[in-house]
């Protein structure tokens, strides 16, 4: 053992064994390129698939919850028949397809906003983990946003808006809106703007902070509303007696039961004209099915009144209903 020791001193001492000296800066450098070769890259890599799963878990339960609202039906069972049920929840109840319409386009919000959110605390923790004070980052962040909040005040105004009217339920995607000058389905609806096609197919964009007053012609349920002109010398009680078994027929009609929810009535006189005598039909039925009963309402009123020989001017619907007519909610005024 001490031949081995002086053997290794005068090895050492000729130079031919020596301890390896390694200077703080070959140490610096070595530990930075592991660093970036090993380290911070699979940190990075981490952090971008929990992102991803993260974002794909929140988007997987958002949608499970749509499904189950979009789904859900009404308990059949315990009011004994499909269109007690219809009539009890079908309106604005937990089971309408207003109900429907309103959870989807939540979905799609919400979707939206866990994106950004996940992306952007994503982005806050890479340049953490790069070495970069976020401290001054998301201060400088914060002014900008106050800046960006004086400048950008109709922005703001939109999206404030936007939340207000999606926690307040105004309107949804399918329903048929009017919006002062833009007037027509609503096909998507953001915090910043809506999106609406008229009848004619033109495509209308909305502000939402711009919106002062929404009439929606398809919330909970619709009313078929007809004003049926007959001549003043025509027997007016005749003609009421008709009209009552023109709606009673088409209440008790397989194809149109599904859309009316509630027995029709004739009203009676609405109004006396020099031409001649209103008198008023309503019809309540489904969201958005109150043109097509209405249509179909006034076919049959007309052959019944040419089979009883009763003169009949004119049929025409009220200015606020009838798509494709002058008053029809769905049809939007000209520029």
């Amino acid at each position: 053992m001490v031949g081995l020791l002086a053997a290794g001193g005068v090895l050492g001492t000729a130079g031919i064994v020596s301890a390896p000296d390694v200077t703080e800066a070959e140490q610096y450098s070595a530990e930075w390129w592991r660093d970036v070769l090993l380290d911070v890259p699979l940190r990075l890599a981490g952090l971008v698939v929990i992102a991803i799963a993260a974002r794909y878990l929140l988007h997987k339960f958002i949608n499970r919850m749509v499904r189950r609202t979009v789904e859900k039906e009404p308990p059949k069972a315990v009011l004994g028949s499909a269109r007690a049920a219809r009539i009890v929840f079908g309106g604005a109840g937990a089971y309408s397809e207003r109900r429907a319409l309103r959870a989807e386009t939540m979905g799609s919000v919400l979707r939206s906003i866990t994106t950004v959110l996940i992306s952007a605390i994503a982005v806050v923790t890479a340049l953490e983990m790069l070495g970069y004070a976020v401290g001054p980052v998301l201060a400088s962040a914060g002014v900008l946003g106050v800046a960006l909040g004086f400048g950008a005040q109709n922005l703001v105004k939109d999206f404030l808006a936007g939340a207000a009217m999606l926690l307040e339920d105004q309107y949804g995607v399918g329903d048929v809106i009017d919006m002062g000058h833009a007037v027509g389905t609503v096909e998507a609806v953001s915090l910043r703007i809506t999106r609406l096609r008229s009848v004619d197919g033109t495509v209308w964009y909305v502000r939402n902070g711009e919106v002062v007053r929404v009439g929606n012609s398809s919330y909970g349920w619709s009313r078929a509303l007809l004003d049926v002109h007959i001549p003043l010398d025509a027997d007016v009680a005749r003609a009421k007696r008709l009209l009552e078994q023109v709606v009673t027929d088409l209440a008790a009609d397989d194809r149109w039961d599904g859309l009316i929810l509630e027995p029709p009535e004739v009203w009676g006189v609405e109004d006396l004209t020099a031409d001649g005598v209103l008198i008023r039909v309503v019809i309540k039925t489904k969201p958005l099915e109150q043109w097509r009963v209405a249509r179909e309402l006034r076919e049959r009123i007309k052959r019944r009144f040419d089979a009883e020989r009763l003169t009949l001017p004119v049929a025409t619907e009220t200015p606020s209903t009838g798509p494709g007519g002058a008053g029809d909610p769905s049809n939007p005024p000209p520029a």
